[in-house]
């Protein structure tokens, strides 16, 4: 399965995105790792959330060949949907996620690992928004919390990658890691989360999510219309087929979010 759900150890749910090439998610994939979140947290015996992935990369935002595949704007009516939904439940799920990145994480990657709680990162691990090549827009709301507002601008207008050291100067990061020791650290801090009271934990996460400086769901529904708009002018669709090439039936890489 692209997404499954374990539990390495008492009180730390694992979800392990793992969808090839590039962990570029289609529309019910995105939703289903919304569930699976809210699942773990929904579950009593829950105290801390590991979100991982296989592969080359953390995520790649969408999965332009359906984008590009389905007629009309139902996929990318479903995919603004779709990736709000997983946001979101990373942002409600009622105990700590932590993200452990690895490689590429773009498009809905930062959306993900912009809403959790802690961030993990390997060392080849690198952070961006290529939305406007794509001739999208979202997701700064969620690159807003890690990086400083002129470095946003600066990525989003010119599609420019922060590495994990980078994000490590500026302390949304929280460790960076050689790849083969990313999963025991993000473990690790899940272990230490999971020894305090569950009670003040989830307390602690409702808590802060109620003195947040902005409404990243509202904030993140206005970049989407924005996004819609481009889609109904036409610029869209020829930038993802340039990026994707002649041939809809190849396998394309995604980072729209």
């Amino acid at each position: 399965m692209p997404i499954t759900t374990h539990t390495p150890e008492a009180g730390i749910v694992e979800i392990i995105v793992d969808c090839p090439p590039v962990n570029a998610l289609t529309v019910a994939e995105w939703f289903e790792l919304a569930d699976r979140v809210l699942a773990a947290g929904a579950d009593p015996a829950t105290r801390a959330v590991v979100l991982r992935a296989e592969g080359r990369g953390f995520n790649a935002g969408v999965d332009i060949k359906e984008m590009q595949t389905t007629t009309g704007f139902d996929a990318l009516i479903g995919a603004n949907k779709g990736c709000f939904a997983a946001f979101a439940a990373v942002y409600d799920c009622a105990v700590p996620v932590i993200c452990a990145v690895n490689g590429f994480c773009v498009g809905g990657g930062i959306g993900l690992a912009g809403n959790s709680d802690i961030i993990i990162a390997s060392d080849d691990a690198f952070f961006g928004l290529p939305e406007v090549d794509r001739g999208a827009l979202g997701a700064a709301t969620h690159l807003a919390r890690m990086v400083p507002q002129h470095k946003m601008r600066q990525m989003v207008y010119t599609s420019a990658t922060a590495s994990a050291e980078e994000l490590l100067h500026y302390g949304s990061v929280l460790q960076v890691v050689p790849r083969g020791e990313l999963r025991e650290a993000a473990l690790e801090i899940g272990r230490t989360i999971a020894e305090k009271s569950p009670t003040v934990i989830r307390a602690a996460k409702e808590s802060l999510n109620g003195i947040d400086l902005w409404d990243v769901k509202r904030s993140y529904r206005y970049e989407q219309g924005f996004t819609f708009e481009l889609n109904l002018s036409g610029v869209s669709d020829e930038l993802r087929d340039d990026f994707a090439g002649t041939d809809k039936g190849a396998t394309k890489e995604g980072n729209d979010s």
